[in-house]
């Protein structure tokens, strides 16, 4: 259960389709890794890296929720763009090293490609003035820049 919050605007990231197709793909690679051993240690790596790949997008859609500042939620919102292009790189490389259960990999791209238009809407919805400037330059609002008289980093 989530605590109360005082804020209106605040959005429970469950309830967002974006948080759910996130938990969808969660559960199919959850699936695929379920049919890889153990003992065949590159396909075990692959696995544990598409699972942690497939949590981002639940963790970081959360984190950026709960983040109401511009640049922290495309902070966030890059990583979780990272996240869902390794998890389809994945299904690649375990086919390469002889994942043979190849027919799961059509269900995670469609989810991932419903996921990446839900993205597309759920980024668009960010307030790009309730922002601090960041002074690494990434993901500043469109049109400002980073200050470079202040020091502080």
């Amino acid at each position: 259960m989530l605590p109360p919050h005082d804020n209106e605007d605040f959005t429970v990231p469950e309830q967002l389709l974006l948080y759910q197709k996130g938990r969808e793909i969660l559960g199919i690679s959850e699936t695929i890794g379920e049919l890889i051993e153990e003992e065949d240690e590159i396909l075990f790596a692959l696995k544990q890296d598409m699972l942690l790949d497939a949590a981002q997008l639940t963790v970081k859609v959360a984190s950026a929720e709960a983040a109401e500042l511009y640049d922290l939620r495309m902070e966030n919102a890059a990583l979780i763009r990272k996240a869902a292009r390794d998890l389809i790189s994945h299904c690649v490389s375990l086919e390469m090293f002889g994942f043979k259960d190849v027919y799961y990999f059509e269900l995670l791209r469609e989810a991932v490609e419903e996921y990446r238009l839900l993205f597309i809407e759920w980024v668009q919805s960010f307030d790009p003035w309730n922002y601090t400037v960041d002074r690494w330059g990434l993901f500043n609002p469109p049109g400002i820049i980073p200050q470079d008289e202040d020091e502080d980093l």
